[in-house]
């Protein structure tokens, strides 16, 4: 895998502080990329967050609401690459209040294209959104990218209500020849990994209860959802930001997401865990019951089509479930216990991703 056009390149991820967002800066420093950060808080991921935040060029913590200082800085950079990530991303909370999911998350890009457009600099913009973007009708065979959009639940509609914001941008103000700003959208599936340490998330929930030698209450046992590890989708999203320098795929979508022989539902998921964390953590440490306080309607099945990334951008999950549940196993019982230094063994991880994506291809 070779990223070396990211050298010295201006690299703006929002979100920075997030699960995701300190993966994709560590993989961008890797191969480096001056990082700018901007969130609006720590949230969960703090610890994470302040063994990697020395290697980012800049970091930046307000509310992106703040268009005055969104647009300075903005101006003051004008990054290469922009992947945007920042969002209220759990659907539980959203439930809880919806009001600041739908007001966060829909102001913040509208805040952000609205400010690349006015300054009309030459970026390659990435939105990320959700594979719950799509209308879920319990689709057997995956969504595709031109399936409709409609998210139920507030998070889900708030990213739909963004992909919306995306599209009448792109046709309205991004489509003509004196356009600089090149536009795509970015789906994933259930990312996991080490470095998540949000509540109200099934695998940090797991080690947090295992770590305190309690059981984990598993909310929806049976439900399947698209599991990856977390840089699997975001070493897509670097592969397509790189292919808009070609004027390729302006405006389109993709999905990110692994074979359906990789969607298996929580319970299993769990069981899986359980056995790469014997360690840690004695065998059947759960139970299923359902917990009033969190009682609301999730999708069963949710599922992507991601043949297009897989033509189109020579992209796709190399892990297989298994693979993918010994990295997040590794990483959180490093954690706990304190083993090895937190940056050291999420670079290590980095690396030992990449030699197996390699050994993948030539294969």
């Amino acid at each position: 895998m070779n990223f070396n056009f990211l050298q010295n390149k201006k690299v703006l991820i929002t979100g920075h502080t997030g699960f995701k967002g300190i993966w994709l800066s560590l993989i961008c420093y890797k191969f480096g990329a001056k990082v700018i950060g901007i969130s609006k808080d720590f949230k969960n991921n703090k610890l994470f967050y302040n063994k990697i935040s020395h290697l980012n060029y800049k970091n930046y913590i307000f509310d992106m609401r703040d268009s005055t200082k969104l647009n300075r800085i903005l101006r003051s950079y004008k990054p290469d690459y922009i992947f945007h990530l920042a969002a209220q991303a759990l659907v539980v909370e959203s439930y809880m209040d919806p009001y600041e999911t739908f007001h966060n998350n829909f102001l913040i890009s509208l805040n952000l294209i609205e400010t690349c457009r006015k300054i009309n600099f030459k970026t390659n913009f990435v939105f990320i959104t959700s594979d719950k973007s799509y209308k879920n009708i319990e689709k057997k065979n995956g969504y595709k990218e031109n399936d409709e959009i409609g998210g139920e639940d507030p998070y889900s509609g708030s990213k739909s209500s963004i992909e919306m914001l995306v599209n009448s941008y792109q046709k309205s103000f991004f489509s003509n020849k004196y356009n600089k700003v090149r536009l795509s959208i970015a789906r994933a599936g259930n990312v996991i990994g080490g470095g998540d340490l949000s509540d109200n998330r099934i695998i940090p929930d797991a080690f947090k209860n295992w770590s305190k030698k309690n059981k984990l209450l598993i909310r929806n046992p049976y439900s399947t959802r698209p599991w990856q590890f977390v840089l699997e989708p975001l070493f897509g999203y670097i592969i397509l930001a790189k292919n808009l320098d070609h004027k390729k795929y302006i405006g389109e979508s993709f999905n990110f997401g692994p074979k359906f022989k990789k969607h298996i539902c929580t319970l299993d998921l769990i069981n899986k865990l359980n056995n790469y964390s014997e360690e840690f953590v004695k065998k059947k440490s759960f139970y299923l019951k359902k917990n009033k306080k969190y009682e609301f309607k999730e999708s069963n099945l949710l599922q992507l089509d991601s043949s297009k990334a897989n033509t189109k951008l020579k992209w796709k999950c190399v892990l297989n479930i298994d693979k993918t549940l010994k990295y997040c196993a590794d990483w959180y019982i490093n954690f706990y216990n304190k083993k090895i230094d937190l940056l050291d063994f999420s670079l290590s991880q980095i690396d030992n991703y990449i030699n197996e994506n390699q050994k993948n291809k030539n294969n």
